[in-house]
């Protein structure tokens, strides 16, 4: 279970087991980055199988989760989404009301996000194969017409490697910021799986956050974005580190991390930044013009709780978290999921 969660042992199965065996094509932004999405000739794809349990938990379903996630990861490399294309696995005997509530979920958030669900397959496995459903989506889309200018207001303060929001595009100096509360997603799977029942109900934060990267993208001034999914924060600072060959300085105490959850990690012994995240932003921008992209993002019905937490420094070669107490540790990467089966 552990190499399909996300953290250094996933890491290891693709790039050990997986990748190897693929041709490596010369693609704009190929496989073997490892960034949310690949571009090919120009088109941004991705695709992602969701096999979360519960199907239904606090604030989102396993429709909600696909949806979003799909769109969430080409949006951060700078692109609008144009399609998406739907592929279900349906148990024997899955109720027919289940199934609908989870594609009226999915439709939700296609009219909201105004992005159609444009092809799909369907299949039916045998009881006790897919614990309900497994979707399986998969989005095309298209650069920003905003992506050009966000570029140009980084350049005139340093020099900008890539020509999309890679991970490997992050340098000394940056100011890091996420988009609201870490380790919302994942508390509130386990919760309501496990049945924990913690005084104050936790809510997943699925959220489509196309509009939020758009915003972002007309002030200008961001190299890199990610949505911190499986292994949370901690995961998406250490591939920006290891990719981007400089270290990244953060405050423990800036980190917004929402009482419940807090409380819910210390109850159980879980680190919230290695907890999964399916509505949150982590982007790194030129300082020149964080305050301003701070502003904007906290403007955001997604983004209220946005905070400045850190920055990129030559300092360091690994990500350092400087903690509530005064002293520092380095923040690893998680080996696994603490919550396996949360997207």
């Amino acid at each position: 279970m552990g190499h399909g969660a996300g953290g250094e042992l996933m890491q290891e199965l693709i790039g050990k087991h997986i990748a190897p065996f693929l041709p490596d094509f010369p693609i704009e932004v190929p496989l073997r980055s490892f960034d949310d999405s690949a571009v090919v000739d120009g088109i941004v794809f991705t695709t992602d199988a969701h096999t979360v349990k519960p199907l239904f938990f606090p604030g989102g379903d396993i429709g909600s989760l696909a949806f979003c996630g799909t769109i969430n990861d080409i949006s951060v490399m700078g692109a609008k989404a144009l399609a998406m294309s739907c592929a279900l696995v349906l148990e024997e005997g899955l109720e027919f009301d289940v199934l609908e509530k989870v594609m009226k979920s999915m439709g939700k958030y296609s009219a909201l996000t105004g992005v159609p669900i444009a092809t799909g397959d369907t299949k039916v496995v045998e009881r006790g194969a897919a614990d309900g459903m497994i979707i399986t989506t998969s989005a095309v889309g298209r650069r920003s017409e905003h992506l050009d200018h966000n570029l140009e207001v980084a350049s005139s303060f340093r020099k900008v490697r890539r020509n999309w929001l890679t991970d490997d595009n992050v340098a000394d100096g940056d100011i890091i910021i996420v988009s609201g509360t870490m380790g919302d997603h994942g508390i509130a799977i386990l919760s309501f799986r496990e049945g924990y029942g913690f005084e104050t109900e936790v809510k997943s934060d699925v959220a489509p956050l196309n509009e939020l990267v758009e915003e972002i993208l007309k002030v200008g001034g961001a190299v890199a974005m990610k949505d911190p999914t499986r292994g949370g924060l901690a995961n998406a600072l250490n591939e920006w580190a290891e990719k981007s060959q400089v270290g990244i300085e953060v405050d423990e105490k800036a980190i917004p991390i929402s009482e419940p959850v807090r409380n819910a990690c210390e109850m159980l012994g879980l680190d919230p930044l290695t907890i999964g995240n399916e509505g949150k932003l982590v982007v790194a921008v030129v300082p020149e013009v964080a305050e301003e992209v701070l502003k904007v993002m906290k403007k955001s019905p997604f983004g209220k709780k946005a905070e400045i937490i850190g920055r990129a420094t030559s300092k360091h070669k690994r990500v350092v978290l400087r903690t509530e107490i005064g002293g520092k540790r380095i923040l690893e990467r998680p080996v696994g999921d603490p919550v396996p089966r949360i997207c």
